[in-house]
C-alpha cells in the first residue's frame, strides 16, 4: 500500500526520522531486555543481534512506507516468531515486543514533529498502530503454525526443570508427563561465542542421542550450546561422542535421580563439560582428578570410590601406598613391604585391571595418589572400604 497522495508533510516527518533507525532499534532493544518477562532467557546473540536486526528492518519498512516507498516484506518478523516458540519465549512476551517497539517509534515521531504538523503525527501515529496490530497477527499465526503449542511447553517444562521452578506444576499445566528421573547433558561448543557453532553443536547431540531418547528428549540452547535432558532408562554408555567429527561439542554428563535433581546435575555436568575441555562424551570418573581440584565440595566421595575395587584385597592398597611413598621405585616399595619386586609388578597390574586406572601413567598416579591423600584426611580410623584396611596399614 502506498502514501496516500497530498501528504508531504507525513513523508517529510518520515524521512527525518529514516537515519535514525538504528538508535531506535537499540533502544527497542534496551527497552524489551528491562520489560519484557523471559527475554533475558534468550542467548545474547539473540538479543543484541536477531531482535535487533528485526527492530530496524520494521522500523525502516514503517518508515519507508510512510514516503509511499517499498517497505519490505514481514517474512522476517514471522521467521523470527517461529525461532522464538523454538526457544520457548511465550507467545504473550513476544506479542509485547511489538507493543513495545510501536512505542518507541511513536515517541520517536513526537520528538521530530515540527510545529504545525501535528496532523502528519496523528496520521503517522495511526499507522504505526494498524501496521502493529497486522504485524501481531502475522507473528501470532507463524508462532502458532511453526511451532505449535506442544513445542513451546515441552520448552517451558525443560526450562523449569533446569531452574528447578516447579517443573511437576508446569508438567500438568501443559499435560506433560515427567520423567522419573533424567541424564543430564551440557553441551559446549568447541568454538565459544559463535551462535552458528552453538546451534550445530546441540543439534549434533540431538541426533546422536536421538536413538537411547526415543523422542523423549528435552533441550534448551544457550550462548555456549545448551542442556540435553534424556529419560534417565537411557543408559550413559549409549551417549557416544565422536571427538574428531566436524561439529563434535564438549559434553558433560551428568544423572539426575529424581526431576528435583535436575538442577545440581545440570551444574554438575557443566563443570564436567568446563575441565574437559576436549570434544567428546565425559563422566565424572573421565575427569574425576581435574573436576576435583577445581570443586571440591561435590566430588570428594567420587574421589575416594576410586579405591573401592580394592577393598577386597587387602594386600593392594598397602602396596599402591608403599609404591607411590617410594617415589615409584618398585624394588624400594619391595624392601618396605618385605616381598619380592615382581610381587610389586603383579600388585600393581592387578590394582590397574580392579580400578581400571594405571598406576604406572602420568594420570593414574596423580589420581591415585589424591585418592589415597583423601582417605588418609578424612578417615584416620577405618578407611572406609568394605574389606576393614586401616589407615595407619597404608604404609
Amino acid at each position: 500500500m502506498s502514501q496516500p497522495a497530498g501528504d508531504p508533510q507525513a513523508a517529510a516527518l518520515a524521512a527525518r526520522l529514516l537515519p535514525q533507525v538504528p538508535r531506535l532499534a537499540r533502544r527497542v532493544v534496551e527497552r524489551i531486555r528491562s520489560e519484557v518477562p523471559g527475554f533475558d532467557r534468550l542467548p545474547s546473540d539473540v538479543q543484541d543481534v536477531e531482535v535487533a536486526a528485526t527492530a530496524r528492518a520494521a522500523i525502516r519498512a514503517f518508515l519507508l512506507h510512510a514516503q509511499g516507498l517499498p517497505g519490505g516484506s514481514a517474512d522476517l518478523s514471522r521467521q523470527r516468531a517461529v525461532q522464538r516458540a523454538e526457544e520457548g519465549v511465550p507467545l504473550a512476551a513476544l506479542v509485547q515486543t511489538y507493543s513495545v517497539g510501536a512505542e518507541v517509534v511513536v515517541d520517536a515521531l513526537a520528538e521530530a514533529a515540527l510545529p504545525g504538523e501535528e496532523a502528519a503525527l496523528l496520521r503517522l501515529t495511526r499507522q504505526q498502530m494498524r501496521g502493529m496490530g497486522a504485524a501481531v497477527a502475522q507473528v501470532t499465526e507463524a508462532y502458532v503454525a511453526g511451532a505449535g503449542d506442544q513445542h513451546v511447553a515441552v520448552r517451558e517444562l525443560t526450562w523449569a526443570l533446569l531452574r528447578g521452578e516447579r517443573p511437576a506444576d508446569v508438567a500438568a499445566r501443559y499435560g506433560l508427563a515427567l520423567e522419573p528421573g533424567y541424564l543430564v547433558l551440557r553441551v559446549r561448543t568447541a568454538h565459544g561465542g559463535d551462535p552458528a557453532a552453538a546451534r550445530a553443536a546441540l543439534r549434533f547431540v540431538l541426533a546422536r542421542t536421538a536413538p537411547c531418547a526415543d523422542g523423549r528428549a528435552l533441550s534448551l540452547r544457550d550462548d555456549l550450546g545448551g542442556f540435553v535432558l534424556l529419560p534417565a532408562s537411557c543408559p550413559v554408555e549409549d551417549v557416544v561422542i565422536p571427538a574428531v567429527a566436524p561439529a563434535a561439542p564438549v559434553v558433560g554428563i551428568a544423572p539426575a535421580a529424581f526431576p528435583e535433581a535436575v538442577p545440581a546435575a545440570a551444574a554438575r555436568a557443566d563443570r564436567i563439560a568446563a575441565v574437559a575441555g576436549r570434544p567428546g562424551a565425559h563422566r565424572l570418573s573421565d575427569v574425576l582428578l581435574e573436576y576435583h581440584l577445581t570443586h571440591q565440595v561435590d566430588s570428594t566421595a567420587e574421589l575416594v570410590a576410586v579405591l573401592t575395587p580394592l577393598s577386597g584385597h587387602p594386600e593392594l592398597l598397602p602396596t599402591l601406598s608403599a609404591f607411590l611413598d617410594a617415589d615409584l621405585n618398585r624394588r624400594h616399595a619391595a624392601r618396605t613391604l618385605g616381598v619380592h619386586a615382581n610381587t610389586v609388578d603383579n600388585r600393581l597390574d592387578r590394582v590397574g585391571e580392579l580400578t581400571g586406572v594405571d598406576p604406572r601413567s602420568a594420570r593414574g598416579i596423580q589420581l591415585l595418589g589424591a585418592a589415597i591423600v583423601v582417605h588418609r584426611t578424612l578417615a584416620r580410623g577405618p578407611l572406609g572400604l568394605a574389606g576393614g584396611v586401616r589407615a595407619e596399614d597404608d604404609r
